[in-house]
Formats: structure tokens, C-alpha cells, sequence
């Protein structure tokens, strides 16, 4: 019997593939890269849409009647985060976020805690200076006092750098007094980026006069800057009906002219909504004039996301305001509070919800 030789030689040996070692080595440098790069963080914050609140259901107004309305007045905020390289890439195609150098919201030297306190304590002014307006627009005798306005923070490398220090009180701005810290917004604000203007007040009792040359702010196109945060030193109201209202933790000023609006739709028989959902944003002020505010795109965005028919927007914010309209909403332009009312007055009533029944 003849046997092949070639029956009893070894098998050659399977060669195992490669790529998936590969593909593991590159998958734990990646994982490796990943936790190494998470907590490092880039110089900007991500501003995207944030919470919708209706209004009435943050203001308490006791002893006097409240009138319900059909519709629905909606005040608008931003989310606003620290971003890592990740945060920062995903940001860069998400049509609703936008990214904002860090020096923006948070200047050099200043804390976190700083900007958090200081945006609270921009709200509580906002707060009494909505009451104080629509109170006084409804006929109620208001009161209000403050010692003029108090330098609270002073910005690196802006005009008020090294001229002007915290603690400082400022009681006449350009010759015109002052004894609020919005006075003192309003008058600066009525001058060009360029002028000089005089600051007078005190400095540990001794009397104090500066000159400050207004700079571009560097968040609202073509407004004049100082450098400070202002606060009212010892403002008080003296409110003839007992009004409430729960700000939820809610920072800066931008809801001032929903919660005037608001206050005056709960103390008036006529309904300012006429059964419409209607969102806005900005600041209110005591001569009843609606500012600027940062984010507006964002809060055109959170505004339809819940279905809002019109927006209203300070009137220096329309064109940001418009590029996130789109189709979905009707975007309204207000320099004051009359505006506001006077384009809620030209809506038409609202057909009633249908309902399904049985």
C-alpha cells in the first residue's frame, strides 16, 4: 500500500486579521483622548434657549381683584455654559447656539459668583422698576427714593478701568442727577460711543469727579459703555398694593417689560392677549423706554418651541431677532411699553380651542 506523505504534513497556520487590534488601539487612544480633553475648557460660553415661564404664574398681587386672560404673556431666558473642545465643536453646527467669548460674560477678574450675584441683583431692580411702571401707568400713587447709583464691579480694560473704583457713588451723570442706577443707564445711554462725559459723586464721603470717554459695547451693536455694573444704593418703593413676584433664580434685566405687561393684563378687566400666545424680552426703565438685551436669538428659538404666535423684541434687537424667526413666529419690534400695548390692542380675537367631546 503506497499512503501520500503530503496527508501528514502540518496544516499551515491561519493568520489572524489585524484590523480589529487596529481598531481596539484606536478606540482606547480616542477614550484616552476624550477624558484626558472633557474637563479642559475653551475661552467661550455656549448661549442656547433656555426656560419659558408664564408670567402670571410668578406674580402674586393681594387684596385686589385678578382678571384672568384667555391667552398667555410668556417672559423668554438663555441657557449659558462653559464649553470644553467637544462643546465647543457640536455648538458650531446647531443653528440655535451661539458661541460667546468668555471676556463677555465674564470680564477678566470677575468670578463666577460675582457674575451670578450681580445678574440676581439686575433682576430684583428690573422687578421694582416693572412694578413701579405698571402701578403708576394704572393710577396708583408710587413712590420710590435711592442715594444714587453705586458702582458694584468695574471691567477690565473698559473706560471706567483705573478711574472709577467699587463703592463709588455716582449721583450726576453728564450734569443731570441721579438717584437710581437706571438713571444713570438712561443718561449714558443717550450719548455716542467717543464722548466724554463727567461723573460726579462721592468716594469714601469726599467728594468725587471723573471723565469717562464711552467705549462700543461689546454685546449690544453701537451702544456706549463705561465699564460698570451699577446698583441702586438704598432704593425703596413704597407700594400701594402688596405685589409679589418669584423670579425663580432668574438673572439680568430682560424680563422687565413681560412682567409690566403682565401686571397690568391681571389688574385690568380688558384681556392684553385676546386669547394669543405672546412672548417678549427687555428691559424696562422708569420713563417706560424698552432696552436692548443679549441672547435675543436664542429666546426667538425657546418662543417657538412652545408654539408662540408673536414675540415681542426691543427694537434694537430686531435683525437678530429675525434671522431665528423663520415662518413659525411673528416678530414685533418695541421702543416702550406703549408699543408693546398698543400691538396687543390691534389683535384680533382669538377663536376659541376646540375641544373634542363625546
Amino acid at each position: 500500500m503506497v499512503i501520500d506523505p503530503l496527508l501528514f504534513e502540518p496544516q499551515a497556520k491561519r493568520r489572524i486579521p489585524r484590523w480589529p487590534i487596529v481598531l481596539v488601539v484606536a478606540l482606547v487612544v480616542v477614550g484616552v483622548a476624550v477624558l484626558l480633553l472633557w474637563p479642559v475648557k475653551v475661552p467661550y460660553f455656549a448661549m442656547s434657549p433656555g426656560p419659558v415661564e408664564e408670567v402670571s404664574d410668578l406674580i402674586t398681587v393681594n387684596d385686589l381683584e385678578i382678571h384672568d386672560s384667555r391667552g398667555d404673556l410668556y417672559l423668554l431666558t438663555v441657557g449659558i455654559r462653559e464649553v470644553n473642545v467637544f462643546e465647543y465643536l457640536e455648538a458650531q453646527f446647531d443653528a440655535e447656539t451661539d458661541l460667546v467669548s468668555r471676556d463677555v460674560i465674564r470680564p477678566p477678574g470677575v468670578s463666577q459668583e460675582q457674575v451670578t450675584r450681580r445678574n440676581l441683583e439686575s433682576m430684583d431692580e428690573s422687578i421694582d422698576t416693572a412694578i413701579f411702571v405698571a402701578l403708576s401707568r394704572l393710577g396708583f400713587d408710587v413712590g420710590f427714593v435711592g442715594d444714587g447709583a453705586e458702582v458694584l464691579e468695574v471691567v477690565e480694560g473698559t473706560p471706567a478701568d483705573g478711574t472709577l473704583e467699587v463703592g463709588d457713588l455716582i449721583t450726576a451723570v453728564a450734569g443731570s442727577a441721579v438717584i437710581t442706577a437706571e438713571d444713570a443707564a438712561e443718561v449714558i445711554r443717550s450719548f455716542e460711543v467717543g464722548d466724554t462725559i463727567m461723573l460726579s459723586g462721592l468716594r469714601g464721603g469726599e467728594p468725587l469727579q471723573v471723565n469717562v470717554t464711552l467705549a462700543p459695547h461689546p454685546d449690544i451693536e453701537g451702544a456706549p459703555l463705561v465699564g460698570v455694573v451699577f446698583d441702586t444704593r438704598n432704593l425703596e418703593l413704597d407700594l400701594p398694593v402688596d405685589v409679589r413676584v418669584d423670579s425663580r433664580n432668574i438673572g439680568g434685566p430682560s424680563a422687565g417689560m413681560m412682567y409690566a405687561l403682565t401686571l397690568i393684563d391681571l389688574l385690568t378687566e380688558a384681556d392684553l392677549t385676546k386669547g394669543h400666545r405672546v412672548a417678549g424680552t427687555g428691559t424696562i426703565r422708569f420713563d417706560e423706554t424698552i432696552g436692548a438685551i443679549g441672547g435675543v436669538r436664542q429666546k426667538v428659538y425657546a418662543a417657538r418651541g412652545i408654539g408662540v404666535e408673536y414675540v415681542l423684541v426691543p427694537e434694537g434687537n430686531l435683525e437678530d431677532a429675525l434671522t431665528a424667526a423663520g415662518d413659525d413666529i411673528e416678530v414685533v419690534a418695541v421702543g416702550t411699553l406703549q408699543e408693546a400695548l398698543d400691538f396687543l390692542d390691534t389683535l384680533e380675537p382669538a377663536a376659541p380651542a376646540v375641544t373634542a367631546t363625546d
